[in-house]
């Protein structure tokens, strides 16, 4: 398939999932109403339809369970110019947690469309009964089939409101049914009905998704409200609604002054990669902290397991002297691997690097790389150490930013008090 939305054929959902689909046709509608990827802002959160992301070639906004409206309203209010699309994908859990949001939406007419992969269970966590199971239909948690009837999401929105609202079986080629709920002006919400294929049609055998819909008392349809949309630029709501003179949640933080020299010249990217409860995030941020007071710009991305505390926990950082525009990275200058995990996790980008430097604890097996390779016993004080340890050695053996920044972040944040840092200090020293 061929479009300026999916960066990839090979979407990450199970073999028949009906939300491979909806992000086919999405991208296909999108297209016929000719939008530029620049414009759209795809909002997601937990659950299999969210791990759509890495997907899409649009602005992407992955948050919390049930709170993808209420990030998207923010957005929505945020984001005034003509031609921008905002797109909302939530599944059951999603759906049913956030409700009172979805309704909000519906109710202001917000600028937003809202598609709800509705496959009738909790697909990710299991298969159980969801507050969108239709009476009758079997689950992991209802053997014998459910004994409640589901909400019927298009009646709620519709009667609070939205311009648009529909519900389509997630079949075949339904582009050309997004594309005319997408083109809506105000809130627009789809419902796409589905079946799971783990847990749905094992527990459904030989029913037609159209007739669980009619069974249902839930058929496809298209109902309207002929309603001008949400309008937060308008003068009168800004003058009734909006608080004058509200200080900038930037004025809360605490500042870093410039305090140490770097000998950084261009952009470098740093890949720290460990285990899960190692400090990794928490070494991260001190280099990047310790990054600004040498008067250099900083980013920073943390990456770990839905499920947390157990697995990989890795982090990206950029540093430059000039303003970075861009968080992301392609292959990193330098990658901190401390544990196996964090090998794992980071062992595609250091096969890759025909450069640069990668820093190992002694105890991993050393991969194949074209980057400089420097081993050390980060683990020796401890594993919850390592990650902090490293952060000293990464300032001594790259020289961009000094030793002293780091420790004194370090101990503006009172980490240095919990450390054995004199150990950790003597130890990099005889290195």
């Amino acid at each position: 398939m061929s479009t300026n939305f999916l960066n990839t054929s090979n979407l990450p959902f199970c073999k028949g999932c009906g939300h491979d689909l909806v992000s086919k046709n999405t991208a296909k509608a999108l297209d016929m109403l000719g939008l530029d990827p620049k414009d759209v802002i795809v909002v997601t959160d937990i659950g299999c339809h969210g791990i759509i992301d890495k997907a899409l070639n649009a602005h992407t906004v992955h948050g919390l369970h049930g709170r993808s409206v209420a990030l998207a309203t923010g957005v929505s209010l945020g984001v005034q110019e003509p031609g921008k699309k905002i797109l909302v994908f939530l599944g059951d859990g999603g759906a049913t947690i956030g409700l009172q949001h979805i309704i909000e939406a519906a109710r202001l007419n917000l600028n937003m469309s809202i598609v709800i992969h509705n496959n009738y269970l909790y697909g990710m966590t299991g298969g159980q009964t969801s507050g969108l199971t239709p009476e009758g239909f079997r689950t992991t948690t209802a053997l014998s089939g459910n004994t409640f009837a589901a909400h019927d999401l298009c009646a709620l929105t519709h009667a609070a409101g939205a311009s648009y609202v529909t519900r389509i079986m997630g079949i075949g080629d339904f582009s050309d049914q997004l594309a005319e709920a997408y083109k809506t002006k105000g809130c627009s919400v789809i419902e796409v009905i589905e079946l799971c294929p783990s847990y749905g049609v094992k527990f459904n055998p030989n029913r037609k998704l159209r007739d669980i819909a009619f069974e249902a008392g839930k058929p496809e349809g298209v109902w309207t409200n002929d309603r001008p949309p949400f309008n937060g630029s308008d003068s009168n709501f800004k003058e009734k609604y909006l608080k004058p003179n509200v200080k900038s949640l930037f004025d809360k933080l605490d500042k870093i002054n410039i305090k140490y020299p770097s000998s950084l010249n261009k952009g470098y990217s740093i890949v720290l990669s460990g285990s899960a409860g190692e400090g990794v995030q928490l070494a991260a941020s001190i280099i990047t902290k310790a990054a600004l007071s040498c008067g250099l710009n900083a980013t920073q991305k943390g990456s770990y397991p839905v499920t947390v505390g157990v697995g990989f926990s890795s982090s990206e950082i950029n540093l430059s002297p000039e303003t970075i525009n861009y968080h992301g990275m392609d292959i990193p200058d330098l990658v901190v691997a401390t544990s196996e995990e964090g090998l794992a996790y980071s062992l595609k980008k250091i096969k890759q690097m025909q450069g640069g430097i990668l820093i190992i604890d002694q105890s991993l097996d050393v991969p194949i790389t074209g980057a400089k390779v420097i081993p050390f016993d980060f683990r020796s004080f401890g594993a919850k150490n390592a990650s902090i340890m490293a952060s000293i050695f990464f300032a001594d053996k790259t020289g961009i930013i000094p030793r002293e920044s780091i420790l004194d972040m370090m101990e503006s944040s009172g980490l240095a008090a919990k450390l054995p840092l004199e150990k950790i200090l003597a130890a990099l020293d005889r290195d």
